[in-house]
């Protein structure tokens, strides 16, 4: 185990291209491991997280090839074979979840658990739908909870509407509904990313989105193709936030995801008065890419609830960090799926926010942060979750006299090298690494 040592830098400067999108990631490796061909991935995310999918696909007959890129001998919807062993998939609930469509429309049973933080996150909403959908589904807690059986075979069509906005959870169905005869469709009542889709699409398959209504056509022939990801915006949310909050700082993030489901967070930014510009926009693999320059700014609190919510819930924690830092009350609503993330989100939040001195008030579903607010240096905890464990290391850039964060391993399962990162724009090592202990 490792700790972070973070020192206030002077400014943030510099350009950097970021870490590729984990969700993006993911997907490229699920769907190119379906269809015909070799399927080549640049700037793959090399997390530990995606790592899990890689292996989950190699233990079911997929060859596939780490090196300077990420090469797939994809053997078609019915080319996965059954694995000899349980599928792990580590802390990715991406990997956990998605893969479940798709071992729901295998000819072979197939088991698939993860570490003891996924063995908590409900599995209910996946498998619902699946069952509608005739899969076969044996688990914990009358079925909702891993490890999970899933007994594959034939699949009929459903249209589905979806309790509550979950990219994960519509992904599940969509993944299942190409093995299905016919056309399956998930209704939404707010926008999720769509990743999932417009992955589905780039490698042929028939698939339209009108109204709120995602429908696709079971059993097409995908093909094998080239995917570029874009540098994850959830790990960009970091370094936007350290550099509207760190004095004198100028920084350029280079060929950054902005699909439209991820990018509430730059509406947030811009809400509170942050000096961002999003700029050279262009489609890369059929994802929407662009450069965002962040400057410091004089932040001012809002009050976020609603449609908004859903397009920013990995990058709440961090929200919650520049409202310590802005002027007024910042309320943040709606955001009741924080507490099923690899720790309660809200509650370990709000811990952290008054360790570092910031009144914070703990909501259902939600929290208010009352800024502005000098953060005191103090030794923040990670509780295995990469997002708490970086705003902790991000705090430290602005505290009195730094922080330290303890257990940061898990960072490493959506933003290896973010030390260097941080370090590369400061100009000096304002993050130390050292063990634990």
């Amino acid at each position: 185990m490792e700790k972070y040592i973070i020192n206030p830098p002077a400014r943030l400067e510099g350009e950097i291209s970021l870490p590729g999108d984990k969700s993006i990631s993911h997907r490229a490796v699920m769907i190119g491991s379906i269809s015909k061909g070799e399927t080549i991935i640049e700037n793959f995310l090399r997390s530990d997280d995606c790592h899990r999918t890689i292996d989950c696909f190699k233990k079911m007959g997929i060859e596939i090839e780490e090196g300077e890129t990420i090469k797939i001998n994809g053997k078609g919807l019915s080319g996965l074979t059954e694995p000899h062993d349980v599928l792990d998939a580590g802390n990715s609930g991406t990997t956990i979840r998605l893969l479940m469509g798709i071992l729901a429309g295998q000819r072979f049973h197939a088991t698939i658990t993860g570490d003891e933080s996924i063995r908590r996150r409900p599995m209910g909403r996946v498998v619902e739908p699946l069952k509608k959908m005739g899969a076969k589904i044996h688990g914990r807690q009358k079925d909702t909870l891993a490890p999970l059986t899933i007994f594959g075979g034939k699949l009929d069509p459903i249209t589905y509407e979806l309790p509550v906005a979950s990219a994960q959870v519509k992904s599940a169905i969509l993944l299942a509904g190409l093995y299905a005869e016919g056309q399956t469709t998930v209704v939404e009542k707010k926008m999720s990313r769509d990743h999932t889709e417009r992955m589905l699409e780039h490698f042929g398959a028939e698939i339209r989105t009108e109204a709120g209504r995602i429908t696709i056509k079971g059993r097409p022939d995908l093909r094998a193709q080239t995917v570029s990801v874009p540098g994850d915006i959830s790990s960009a949310a970091f370094l936007m936030v350290a550099a509207c909050l760190v004095p004198n700082s100028k920084v350029l993030l280079r060929n950054v995801g902005v699909n439209p489901g991820r990018t509430g967070i730059l509406e947030v930014l811009h809400r509170m008065n942050a000096n961002i510009e999003v700029m050279n926009e262009r489609i890369v693999s059929n994802e929407p890419v662009a450069d965002i320059s962040v400057r410091s700014s004089e932040l001012k609190a809002i009050t976020m609830d609603g449609e908004l919510v859903p397009r920013v819930i990995d990058e709440i924690p961090i929200i919650a960090l520049a409202a310590t830092q802005a002027k007024g009350e910042t309320v943040i609503r709606g955001a009741e799926e924080l507490r099923f993330k690899e720790s309660d989100r809200i509650k370990t939040t709000v811990k952290e926010l008054r360790r570092l001195g910031v009144d914070v008030d703990e909501l259902r579903d939600g929290l208010k942060v009352r800024g502005k607010v000098k953060l005191k240096s103090c030794v923040c905890q990670s509780y295995g979750d990469h997002r708490i464990a970086m705003l902790g290391a991000i705090a430290g850039l602005i505290a009195s006299e730094g922080t330290t964060v303890e257990k940061t391993s898990c960072i490493d399962t959506s933003f290896p090298d973010f030390p260097d990162f941080l370090n590369k724009l400061a100009g000096k090592e304002c993050i130390e690494v050292a063990p634990l202990g």
